[in-house]
């Protein structure tokens, strides 16, 4: 009876043990440079692309892998301006070992990168180098399969806090912004860091497309720095930056000659260091004392959103660029909101730019307690404003002609809430 006993107390032990295992979270990342070489013209957004003398750092798919069970979730971020979700598919269908939609994938918005949406030229032609479109998926499905070779048990520290200095303002309306900054950071159980994801809104376009150089603009000081400080690689993904929310590089004790208006802008590579690095150490200190969730739940809920497409400029990039963006007959396209669960935080997929007040809103109605966004994620088609906010005002008339239309802001709040309303419960 003893040696029975025994014998069902190790069987027991093995299976408790064996089944915590299995249960714990993991996590891997992995990184990509996709610079071209040779280097490429920068765009800026649709127009003619812009060619570069030099470059200042490297452009690069960065990708996380989160693992628990029998759910993984992975997060890709690539420096580039845009990455439509015609490309995201091609990610997917590279990477066997994660459900397609549970890979999310976002872009930097760097606007010193090669055009990855392959904007119609309107002379038959294109703005996109398709070979070079075809290797950021390729590199950027290298990313995440090599993430989740690398997968290893880990506790994450999550926090949400102010991000002090001058970093970004509302060109529009220069205090109407979010400063807030969230942070993820994945370290194993002997405290070294495996990454570090920093989720920010921000236009990284200090440097620009007019200059001559092709960059990750302030994203790769951002990482670069955290890096050096932190271990582990750095991803960052932004927020809901339209209307729009910039790089702080304002000379404010020069003002502009020609309207006497507004400061001119220091588009030098020196203030993409003060900022990357500042928003580093800015994102160190908010993390450095948040309690680390050793058994973060993780789930990851998706739902397909139809959009009309009203504007007649974003209708011709969609019948007229070389990539095939799928689309409806009634004039539709479809984009995929995910809403990710991980410990005490939720994580809402945007696929566009959001203005600030729809990044304000749906982060009051999320649930746990550290609310991310991740703008310009499994899609990248304009700017996104409330119907109210559409066209009503001149400093919009920008946004709302590179937006589908008056009713994507309403469809996109809609359908969060009711993706919000049945997603799992983030822990206490």
């Amino acid at each position: 009876m003893t040696r029975r006993l025994l014998g069902f107390g190790v069987c027991l032990a093995f299976f408790t043990a064996t089944h915590a295992a299995r249960a714990e979270i993991q996590v891997g990342a992995a990184m990509r440079v996709i610079t071209p070489d040779p280097l490429l013209p920068v765009s800026g957004g649709m127009g003619k692309p812009n060619p570069t003398r030099e470059k200042r750092g490297e452009l690069t798919a960065r990708a996380i892998v989160f693992r628990k069970g029998d759910v993984s979730v992975a997060v890709v971020s690539l420096d580039v301006i845009g990455f439509p979700s015609v490309l995201g598919d091609r990610v997917r269908a590279r990477v066997s070992r994660i459900a397609a939609r549970n890979i999310l994938i976002g872009s930097t918005h760097t606007h010193s990168a090669p055009d990855c949406y392959a904007f119609p030229d309107g002379q038959g032609g294109h703005t996109g180098n398709l070979a070079f479109i075809d290797r950021v998926c390729t590199r950027a499905a290298e990313a995440v399969n090599e993430a989740i070779d690398r997968l290893q048990p880990a506790a994450l520290k999550i926090a949400t806090g102010e991000a002090q200095g001058k970093i970004a303002y509302n060109y529009y309306a220069p205090d109407l912004y979010d400063r807030r900054m969230s942070v993820i950071q994945a370290v194993t159980p002997k405290g070294k860091t495996i990454a570090t994801l920093v989720n920010y809104a921000i236009h990284p376009e200090v440097i620009g497309n007019g200059v001559g150089i092709l960059s990750p603009d302030l994203i790769g000081p951002l990482c670069d720095k955290v890096e050096s400080l932190a271990g582990g690689m750095a991803l960052f993904m932004n927020g809901a930056q339209g209307g729009m929310i910039t790089a702080d590089n304002r000379n404010l004790e020069r003002p502009n000659e020609a309207k006497q208006t507004r400061p001119t802008n220091a588009q030098l590579w020196d203030e993409c260091l003060r900022i990357g690095h500042l928003m580093a150490s800015e994102s160190l200190r908010i993390v450095k004392d948040a309690p680390a969730q050793h058994d973060p739940s993780l789930a990851c809920d998706a739902l397909d959103v139809r959009f009309p497409v009203e504007s007649d400029l974003m209708w011709a990039v969609i019948l007229g660029s070389p990539l095939r963006y799928p689309h409806q007959a009634d004039h539709s396209i479809t984009a995929r909101l995910n809403l990710v669960t991980l410990g005490n935080t939720q994580i809402l997929t945007i696929p566009g730019e959001a203005l600030p007040n729809i990044g304000f809103y749906l982060k009051r109605k999320m649930r746990g307690r550290h609310h991310l966004l991740f703008g310009l994620t499994n899609d990248a088609f304009g700017y996104i404003l409330t119907k109210v906010d559409f066209q009503s005002f001149p400093r919009y008339d920008y946004v709302s002609r590179t937006s589908l239309g008056e009713m994507t802001g309403e469809i996109l709040i809609e359908k969060s809430l009711a993706l919000i309303a049945t997603a799992s419960q983030p822990d206490k």
